[in-house]
């Protein structure tokens, strides 16, 4: 929608458009911000340092956006980003959530809200937790290539902990083909007995996938049919955290308006 925009406005739009765009031509069209006020606003973000010439009549990102970014995410805390996704389907859901971010070859809890129900998971904030054998972290096997699932695949071994775990990489790769096309993952008892969850992946800022979230619960309280229902749910929250992290095209992301003038 294009409209009005005031001198803030159009230096922040015109600041974002130069990540992507390089001539002068090019930034005013893409923000709707004319010409005349687009060379005005560079000028300024030039002697600011957060733009600078490129040498050939356009403008690329300055120095000083490095480092504005770097102390940014010195203080970054995916987890307290998380925490208003994550507590609205905690809220809805009212069983077990969690958030894990991957580390290597395994995932670690950063968040765990606990249901409301009586009794609790043996999960914990720190605990690691499997990637092939967990719906976290099959939410995230499920968007890496085959050939680094079968990597990892090898140096974990794939232990079997219950008899419906998937400790094959073709079992594995197969099931992780299923959760691409349905947006989220299951662990159908496959980490520990009597336990189910469905998970969805949450990806960081540059679109690389982080880690995931889920829910879980007792089989005997939560039922398959249960898991599909709330499928949805998990997967707008985990699009919702990833939009806070901001990732680029998640739902809710923050993008330039198109400004007049």
């Amino acid at each position: 929608m294009v409209r009005e925009g005031s001198s803030i406005d159009k230096a922040l739009a015109v600041l974002e458009a130069i990540a992507e765009h390089h001539r002068v031509t090019d930034i005013a069209a893409a923000t709707g911000v004319s010409k005349s006020t687009v060379h005005r606003i560079l000028q300024s973000l030039v002697d600011w340092g957060f733009a600078r010439a490129d040498g050939r009549g356009g403008y690329e990102p300055g120095p000083r956006i490095l480092t504005l970014a770097g102390r940014v995410m010195n203080r970054f805390d995916p987890a307290r980003q998380a925490s208003g996704a994550l507590n609205a389907l905690h809220e809805r859901i009212g069983y077990t959530t969690h958030f894990a971010i991957r580390s290597g070859d395994e995932a670690v809890y950063v968040d765990k809200l606990e249901g409301r129900r009586p009794y609790q998971m043996p999960s914990r904030v720190g605990m690691s937790l499997r990637l092939h054998c967990t719906a976290i972290g099959k939410a995230v096997l499920a968007q890496l290539g085959a050939d680094e699932v079968r990597a990892i695949c090898a140096r974990t071994g794939m232990p079997a902990p219950t008899p419906t775990t998937l400790a094959t990489p073709e079992a594995l790769l197969a099931d992780l083909e299923s959760v691409r096309s349905r947006g989220y993952s299951l662990d159908n008892e496959e980490n520990l007995p009597g336990i189910l969850c469905v998970g969805a992946p949450v990806f960081d800022h540059t679109g690389q996938v982080l880690g995931g979230i889920s829910i879980s619960a007792l089989a005997m309280d939560m039922g398959r049919e249960d898991l599909e229902r709330f499928a949805p749910d998990v997967v707008a929250a985990a699009r919702e955290v990833s939009a806070a992290l901001g990732a680029p095209g998640a739902p809710g992301a923050a993008t330039a308006p198109v400004l007049n003038g």
